[in-house]
């Protein structure tokens, strides 16, 4: 467990480095288009502040974009003391908890570290489970605050923003390059058929690439916090019976947004042959098989 932690650590340093790349390349390709090379340095700029901003303020950006909203002890005293109670159990800081008022039965952790955890829950997933599934739910969330996956995931959530970001400008800059480019000096770069095509292809690719990593990333998290979660609470039948539950009665969020979808517990997003491919979560079956093949050793 603490070598895994520590493989997240780690982890992390080389996907920063991975998105700074990908921005460098994106800056590069405007770079060529513009004839102007201080595109890419402000490119990779203006993306650091961004991410670092992300890093402090996506947790909070999430809740809001979720909808969900802070609770005490005394409004939710259910799901509270189930938190508490791992909190207590793993020696965690308590986490702050959320709820978020949607009948897709769905759970995410977010913040940046375990003294800036949030953990929340949907209303619908706290009316399907029992208290004994809720809590195979909840340490899994834990799990990823314990193995601070939250905060690999608020550096991959603010970077691929800021690839986003920074490819839809690109994007834009090399369409009107395109339509300007005859009224341009050709030693600038405008008019120039390949630049154009260089700098739509990396507006188009950065992302997917962003993407990709974001994909590889949450889904070795999630057996990583099923594991972690399993181990918690010595019952990994309640977290698989829960995981058959999400996977009956999943239904997509009414606030959809792909750039949490990494963030949940069971993919949030409204399922189709594209999104299957793209999926940030491994197969629940899967996941459920691990858990069982496990529950001997617990």
């Amino acid at each position: 467990m603490y070598r895994a932690i520590r493989r997240n650590k780690v982890n992390t340093v080389f996907i920063i480095l991975m998105f700074i790349v990908l921005i460098a390349v994106l800056g590069y390709a405007a770079s060529l288009l513009f004839g102007n090379w201080t595109i890419t340095i402000w490119a990779l700029v203006g993306a650091s502040i961004y991410a670092v901003i992300q890093y402090f303020m996506a947790g909070r950006a999430a809740v809001a974009m979720s909808g969900a909203r802070e609770i005490t002890k005394a409004e939710n005293p259910r799901l509270w003391r189930i938190v508490e109670n791992l909190a207590i159990t793993t020696g965690t800081p308590m986490p702050k908890v959320y709820i978020m008022d949607d009948p897709a039965p769905n759970a995410f952790a977010t913040g940046r570290d375990p003294e800036h955890a949030i953990v929340c829950a949907t209303s619908g997933i706290l009316e399907l489970m029992t208290d004994r599934e809720l809590t195979g739910v909840m340490a899994h969330e834990m799990g990823h605050v314990r193995n601070y996956d939250i905060r690999l995931n608020m550096i991959v959530f603010g970077l691929v923003a800021a690839i986003g970001m920074v490819a839809d400008i690109l994007m834009r800059m090399s369409f009107w390059s395109g339509m300007t480019g005859g009224n341009r000096n050709n030693n600038n770069g405008g008019g120039n058929p390949i630049m154009l095509v260089v700098g739509i292809a990396a507006a188009v690719l950065a992302p997917l690439a962003a993407t990709m990593v974001q994909l590889a990333v949450s889904r070795q998290r999630e057996y990583l916090a099923d594991a972690t979660g399993a181990l918690t609470t010595r019952d990994p039948e309640a977290l698989a019976s829960a995981l058959d539950k999400l996977q009956r009665y999943s239904q997509p969020l009414v606030r959809q947004n792909s750039a949490m979808a990494h963030m949940y517990i069971a993919d949030p997003l409204k399922s189709g042959f594209v999104d299957r491919l793209f999926a940030t979560h491994p197969p629940i079956p899967d996941r459920i098989r691990r858990l069982l093949n496990s529950a001997d050793k617990f």
